[in-house]
């Protein structure tokens, strides 16, 4: 099992590089495909909603697909469906089908989102040890990389359609090469379906609830950072822009490097201390944020609150996709979907929010969610039987790798 292990754990890296990847790719031909639809800002923000709606819809619908059918089968669909959608905002138009083609590139964005989750359980579980974090850091690589193959490709005056149709091309190559290292489904996948007494034994646990509602709280923070660091710099510092820019360069690269390190931190000190004093760092840093009158203390206090919150939402997709193997990827969809949303309501509750106060006081909403995830970071510990003889996620002792280990 070892090799197939390792090749599978090889293999959900690339499928997050290139989830990453592709919606980087889109990210950076924004400004030249509203151009080219002529279309302004303010209906380009109302159209990136169905963005987020398709997203959310593909996470819903393709759970439970997950988990009837195995995360080698709809991975690798999840994967060619974005990868194929990429190129139709290229051939967009007019603002009807553009919306179109968001929807469905949001469809085939929850799909791979969901899917390559619920892998990255089931390696994990494989593993008995975290290892979540890392691809999500993965993820982020692949963004950084799609910046740079788009500065380059604009810089040589290819056409929107030209780039997203060779980065399409590209997606689907590498979906179907890392397609045979997918792990095979678990035993209990593929068994007959359940009865209907099991389908109300797997009725959706409170827990998963709760998971859920931390996944928006700590994804409306995400999306905070996103959206507004470089803002809160020009509009409250009023900082230049070379130097607002920045702010989120500190955010995200403190992210990565924390998701790079967080399973060997979870491996020691558990989940719950991951996201208890993540969320706590995290809530620091935005406060130092949202205080210092001073450029410097505030990219320090954006370095604090991005390396907090790096480790805190793998942890939540992993504890759902361990409290049930058997409904695995709709409990990851439910936590995803829900985390998706915070993350689209999160900058448009603090540009409302600005009509009324100052935007650096708006940042004290994220900070309460991020005290109040660190107030329930216990619901990351298995309770009753499920937590007898297992890990803190309950899949296995977690433990650190040792020098020698055989799988890697």
């Amino acid at each position: 099992m070892e090799r197939p292990l390792r090749a599978g754990r090889l293999a959900t890296f690339a499928y997050f590089a290139l989830n990453g990847f592709l919606m980087g790719m889109w990210i950076v031909h924004i400004p030249a495909i509203e151009h080219r639809v002529g279309i302004s800002h303010a209906l380009l923000g109302w159209l990136l909603l169905l963005l987020g709606a398709g997203a959310f819809a593909g996470m819903q619908i393709t759970g439970p697909l997950t988990d009837r059918f195995g995360a080698r089968t709809v991975v690798p669909a999840g994967a060619a469906l974005c990868s194929a959608a990429l190129v139709l905002p290229g051939l967009a138009t007019n603002v009807w089908t553009l919306g179109a083609a968001l929807l469905v590139l949001g469809f085939g964005n929850g799909c791979l989102d969901v899917s390559m989750n619920a892998h990255a359980v089931q390696v994990e579980r494989g593993y008995q040890r975290p290892v979540m974090s890392a691809f999500h850091a993965t993820f982020s690589i692949g963004g950084v990389l799609a910046a740079l193959v788009g500065a380059c490709t604009l810089s040589w005056n290819w056409s929107p359609l030209v780039t997203l149709g060779a980065m399409a091309l590209l997606g689907l190559a590498v979906a179907s090469l890392a397609t045979p290292a997918l792990l095979r489904p678990e035993r209990a996948q593929t068994e007959e379906a359940p009865g209907p007494a099991a389908r109300t034994r797997r009725r959706t646990p409170r827990r998963i609830w709760v998971l859920s509602g931390l996944a928006l709280m700590l994804m409306l923070c995400e999306g905070v950072a996103n959206d507004w660091s470089v803002l809160q710099f020009r509009d409250v510092l009023d900082a230049p822009a070379a130097t607002a820019a920045l702010a989120y360069g500190a955010f995200a690269t403190a992210m990565t490097i924390g998701r790079l390190l967080a399973d060997r931190v979870a491996a020691r000190f558990g989940p719950v201390a991951i996201l208890r004093y993540g969320a706590s760092m995290a809530a620091l840093g935005l406060t130092v944020v949202a205080l210092s009158p001073w450029i410097p203390l505030a990219l320090i206090g954006w370095t604090v609150f991005g390396t907090g919150l790096s480790g805190c939402i793998p942890q939540l997709f992993s504890a759902a996709g361990h409290t049930d193997r058997d409904a695995a990827g709709a409990n990851v969809s439910r936590v995803a979907g829900l985390g998706y949303l915070g993350m689209l309501a999160g900058p448009a509750i603090i540009g409302l929010l600005t009509h009324f106060i100052a935007l650096n006081v708006t940042f004290f909403l994220p900070v309460a969610c991020c005290i109040i995830a660190a107030c329930t970071a216990d619901t990351l510990r298995p309770t009753g039987a499920a937590a007898e003889g297992e890990g803190l996620d309950g899949f296995g002792p977690l433990r650190a790798p040792a020098p020698d280990e055989t799988v890697r």
